[in-house]
């Protein structure tokens, strides 16, 4: 069963908070504990015990398809803590887990794919949208004169990702911070997609798996087959070498929901 727990625990993802900034702040007062417990061990255990349901509510949402019985969840822990007996061994258990997890995440993915491209072709027809040979699509939404970047380049952008259910899933601006990165070092869909823009416009791109994160996905948020949404305002085009050196650019933010542009290289 403790290999049954990891491995629901690995399904998890990254999950990012803010505060939320107010002109005039309103103090706030931190609530008293609910409840006094008998010693320091009971607390602990309490609180041990918040903290891994907290975990566990947040991971078992990331479960292809969403539902899990809940009840039934406390059931099999709480036995498997008592050490009391179990209607299942620990291998059936853990193999059963496994399996359904592998079935579920093929069902799940064949669907991403289906999704895309019935976003795709549909998106297509729409008003203002241009498509490229390799499948890209896109969108002028500030046009701009000038040069335009080449893919020996680096370029400094401002950007928002989405996927197609409308999740946020990297914002440079969120962060207040644009991103430099060699066009030569991201996915396909924004090596092409950002050539075609001059500095100081900004485009909506509709990048097909093919020409992002492939079957493989990137970290838990970006499925596989996902097709994605980035809102894109080029602020400046730099030589390679004016940027600071690769081994600085770090590509594992990628795999944790952030910065997901600069990364994607490794996920062709």
């Amino acid at each position: 069963m403790k290999k049954t727990i990891i491995l629901l625990a690995a399904v998890g993802m990254i999950f990012t908070s803010g505060e939320a900034k107010t002109k005039k702040p309103k103090k706030t007062v931190e609530p008293a504990p609910v409840a006094v417990f008998a010693n320091d061990v009971d607390s602990m255990s309490y609180a041990l015990g918040l903290n891994v349901g907290a975990d566990f509510a947040k991971n078992i949402k990331t479960i292809p398809g969403g539902k899990s019985n809940i009840d039934l969840l406390i059931k099999g822990f709480t036995t498997a803590m008592k050490g009391d007996s179990a209607l299942m061994t620990a291998d059936f258990a853990n193999k059963y887990f496994q399996n359904f997890m592998t079935t579920a995440q093929a069902k799940e993915s064949v669907s991403k794919k289906a999704d895309g491209e019935a976003f795709l072709a549909e998106n297509k027809t729409k008003e203002g949208v241009k498509i490229t040979e390799s499948g890209l699509q896109y969108q002028v939404v500030l046009p701009a004169e000038g040069p335009k970047p080449q893919l020996t380049d680096s370029v400094e952008v401002h950007y928002q990702g989405f996927l197609l259910n409308g999740t946020k899933f990297d914002s440079s601006i969120d962060r207040g911070e644009p991103i430099t990165f060699p066009l030569n070092q991201v996915i396909s869909g924004w090596s092409e997609g950002i050539q075609l823009m001059s500095v100081g416009s900004k485009y909506k791109f509709f990048i097909p798996y093919t020409l992002g994160y492939g079957d493989k996905g990137a970290g838990a948020i970006i499925p596989p087959f996902a097709t994605l949404i980035f809102e894109v305002e080029l602020l400046k085009i730099k030589p390679i070498k004016e940027i600071v050196p690769a081994s600085v650019v770090k590509t594992s933010d990628a795999n944790k929901g952030t910065k997901s542009a600069k990364g994607t290289k490794r996920a062709k």
